[in-house]
């Protein structure tokens, strides 16, 4: 029987033109490109989920960094350690601080812990001491209780580096080489530390000024007095500074010599200098000797005294250039005091001393810039109220000398 299935149906109708019938190099180019555009796109597949696993992973890590997985820790704490608050911190950035020294668990438990804290919000600058791994409201307590600020430098206007002694009292002043150490005593986990004053004077003689930070302006006269540690006299501003307790003396010295450079060229040192034709180390000298020989309401007058003087090749016989390097306090000093070659001693030697003799405060220095007019030569304070005589004439001089001894002003003691 003859199979009659394919008799009845009707043919395909083709649409469209001829298929073209490939040969077998133009099948075997085909077969290339199809695995070609296979093998890009699983190419750019891959790389789009690796990009994405990548874009997950990392932004989970961030948010881990900031954020943590933690909730909080509990407990007293293990170790003291001292963070730093930056000025411009805001309370994340604190927090950053303190997880990345392991204080708090996570940074979105201190920044909940610190909500409406108006003592975070206002938080100064500085050095803190807290704990590790404390519960983030503890780390909040801690910040906010003055007790826990550490580092924290108060140099008065006309402090010299060197403790003092008053002659008649025999009390001893701190120098600024003691408040700086006093400043960094810390008691981390019972014990107490603190970078001593006999460091920082060996520091302040032997290290290079360069590694101390001495402005360019003030480098030629540090040199010029070797490894004495009062050439760095006058380049530590009086002011509220912020210093790290554990950081070397060399460090601490050099913080606060740049600060101190930047603080007296942004309060116009630099350019007034320039206008007086004088250089900046000089003008800090004069406001160091203006700052030690008068109260403020005369220091406008002793500075003009002082310029007259120079200008006429006059020494400056100032008790105070005497007492400097003797680390006194003394209205009257001697005459074999007086009589000793130092390099400040300005009975003996001419112009300046070598260095300031203190840390002169803005309106000693603004008295040094901007003398008061007027031919006077000579001053003496007359009681003990602080009343002080201004004159030309040296005879007159005399008798307002003779008027002080008669009110005990002159009285050394001695």
């Amino acid at each position: 029987m003859t199979n009659q299935w394919g008799r009845g149906r009707a043919e395909p109708v083709a649409v469209g033109p001829p298929r073209h019938r490939m040969t077998r190099a133009e099948r075997i180019r085909e077969a290339r490109r199809r695995r070609k555009r296979r093998v890009v796109g699983g190419l750019t597949l891959g790389t789009l989920i690796v990009i994405a696993v990548a874009a997950v992973f990392l932004g989970s890590k961030l948010w881990h960094t900031l954020f943590g997985t933690g909730n909080d820790y509990a407990g007293e704490g293990l170790n003291d350690v001292v963070i730093q608050v930056h000025d411009g911190d805001s309370t994340t950035a604190i927090g950053q601080t303190l997880q990345e020294h392991h204080v708090v668990a996570t940074v979105a438990a201190f920044v909940n812990a610190a909500e409406g804290n108006a003592a975070i919000s206002a938080i100064q600058p500085g050095f803190y001491k807290v704990r590790t791994e404390i519960p983030a409201a503890n780390a909040v307590e801690r910040l906010a209780d003055p007790q826990n600020r550490v580092g924290k430098l108060v140099i008065p206007e006309g402090r010299q580096l060197d403790d003092v002694r008053d002659v008649k009292t025999n009390a001893v002043t701190d120098g600024i080489l003691s408040l700086i150490s006093h400043a960094t005593c810390v008691n981390l986990d019972g014990q107490n530390r603190c970078v001593a004053a006999e460091d920082l004077k060996s520091i302040a003689g032997t290290a290079a000024p360069a590694a101390l930070s001495v402005p360019d302006w003030a480098t030629d006269a540090v040199a010029a007095l070797g490894h004495d540690h009062r050439r760095l006299e006058g380049l530590i501003a009086p002011g509220m500074w912020n210093i790290d307790p554990s950081a070397s003396p060399e460090q601490i010295l050099s913080k606060l010599i740049s600060a101190s450079a930047t603080q007296y060229a942004n309060g116009g040192l630099l350019d007034t200098a320039r206008a007086m034709n004088m250089s900046p180390y000089q003008v800090l000298t004069v406001g160091s000797l203006v700052q030690r020989e008068a109260t403020p309401e005369d220091f406008g007058k002793v500075a003009r005294v002082i310029y007259n003087r120079l200008a006429e090749n006059r020494t400056l016989e100032f008790d105070s250039t005497v007492n400097y390097p003797l680390d006194r306090i003394e209205v009257a000093t001697t005459d074999a005091d007086r009589a000793q070659h130092t390099d400040w001693n300005t009975y003996v030697r001419p112009g300046l001393p070598a260095t300031p003799i203190c840390s002169p405060g803005q309106p000693a220095l603004t008295a040094a810039e901007q003398p008061e007019p007027g031919d006077w030569l000579y001053f003496v304070t007359i009681d003990m109220q602080g009343t002080t005589l201004f004159t030309r004439d040296y005879e007159q001089h005399l008798a307002n000398i003779k008027l002080a001894m008669g009110n005990g002003v002159l009285d050394s003691a001695r």
